[in-house]
């Protein structure tokens, strides 16, 4: 199994000068350290208006300078907002090739489409329509970045003529794709499209099962066509994520920020908002309370915990449980809140040492026999793909100067 750490940049209120740039920095040192530590991948979210829960509204640029600064670990869009007016597919497709370059070939391109009226109202995005856009734009943009040139395309939701949209990425046919999932229906969808999920939901492992179950049913199945040039077969879990060799310590580290990821998350799609100067964090507090010690007194009467948070003991148990389930890959979601960088830090550096070992060393075997058993299947799916088709060169269309000839040198005679 491979791990990942994953970031929303989430800055609770009140806000005090130069706490967003504490908070970037802190979690680029924590991408670095990951690196060092030898953890698979760095996933960052895009998005928009979100205060409080996700500062994070252009990752490519972050996702930058953690690729400067990293060798191993692989840089993840996890995901970036592909539809037309959040961005545009061609930049997509530029922005994902370029940064593809510059990390030597480690990136992950996840897509989605957002959720919240704040984001879809303040782009216009129609929000029934909005998954229906995104996959229409991220099949577009996987043509872009393998075709030369890309014929042009008139859709539904978007059209572009024909341009040779560059740079190429380093990874052959292009960087490997995902889709952002909640529930067993975007589970299926992801799988039918031939595309990793990543699986944005806080599951026990019976779920966890049931939609890998789902998962590689359908990627098994006639029901897998494509969007990409390659099949991505592999399911990501998000994960709690606050180590200690104290349990106790553990939970008083790490689980208020926890339980707030979930009530912004709810308060951003079920609460009205009023544009900077709603309090997401004041009203959980109020909501909450203080009930960690309870939390703590609860967990002393359990052998093991298995919610990400908790021992190296605590953690194995809970991991082998996803492992077992069939999930290829734990996110752990350790910026939340009000958790602290140093004590983030521990957590990585105490997973690296205690608890990584033992699932890194079954992962060869693992991914070895997973490949040869899926590799027909994948075969058959991409044999099934809708390809746009190549332009014949007598067919590809001129497009024609800004200027007349004429006017071109009566400029240059001028100079």
């Amino acid at each position: 199994m491979r791990f990942g750490v994953f970031y929303e940049l989430q800055l609770p209120r009140p806000w005090e000068e130069g706490d967003e740039h504490r908070l970037f920095h802190e979690a680029l040192e924590q991408v670095v350290l990951a690196d060092k530590l030898g953890y698979d991948h760095a996933w960052e979210v895009e998005h928009h208006f979100l205060e409080e829960y996700s500062h994070s509204s252009a990752p490519e640029v972050f996702l930058a300078a953690a690729a400067a600064r990293t060798k191993n670990i692989r840089i993840g869009h996890g995901i970036r907002q592909v539809i037309p007016n959040y961005n545009h597919p061609a930049r997509t497709a530029e922005a994902l090739a370029t940064l593809d370059i510059m990390s030597n070939g480690r990136v992950e391109f996840g897509f989605g489409e957002g959720a919240t009226r704040l984001e879809l109202g303040g782009f216009n995005i129609p929000a029934k329509e909005k998954r229906a856009i995104a996959i229409e734009a991220a099949e577009q943009i996987a043509n872009m970045m393998t075709m030369t040139p890309y014929p042009g395309f008139e859709g539904q939701y978007f059209s572009m003529p024909c341009r040779n949209v560059i740079p190429k990425p380093m990874q052959n046919p292009h960087p490997p794709m995902w889709m952002a999932c909640t529930n067993r229906d975007t589970i299926r969808v992801a799988a039918s499209l031939g595309v990793g999920a990543l699986a944005f939901s806080f599951v026990d492992p019976e779920e966890a099962k049931n939609w890998a179950d789902i998962y590689y049913g359908i990627i098994k199945s006639d029901e897998c066509k494509p969007i990409g040039h390659s099949v991505n077969a592999n399911i990501a879990m998000v994960s709690n994520f606050s180590l200690h060799h104290d349990r106790a310590e553990a939970i008083r580290r790490g689980h208020e920020g926890f339980e707030f990821f979930g009530y912004a998350l709810n308060a951003l799609v079920a609460h009205d908002t009023v544009p900077g100067r709603s309090n997401l964090w004041g009203s959980y507090i109020e909501a909450r309370g203080n009930r960690t010690e309870e939390i703590v007194e609860a967990s002393k009467r359990a052998d093991a915990i298995a919610t990400g948070i908790g021992t190296p003991d605590d953690m194995r148990k809970h991991l082998a449980a996803f492992e077992e389930a069939g999930v290829d890959q734990v996110i752990f979601m350790q910026q939340a809140g009000r958790n602290k960088h140093d004590q983030i830090c521990e957590s990585l550096e105490l997973f690296a040492a205690e608890v990584m070992p033992e699932f890194a060393a079954r992962r060869v075997e693992r991914e070895k026999k997973k490949a040869e058993e899926l590799a027909p299947y994948i075969e058959a799916a991409l044999k099934r793909k809708n390809r746009m088709p190549e332009l014949a060169d007598k067919d590809i269309p001129v497009v024609k100067a800004s200027v007349k000839k004429a006017q071109v040198n009566e400029n240059t005679a001028a100079d």
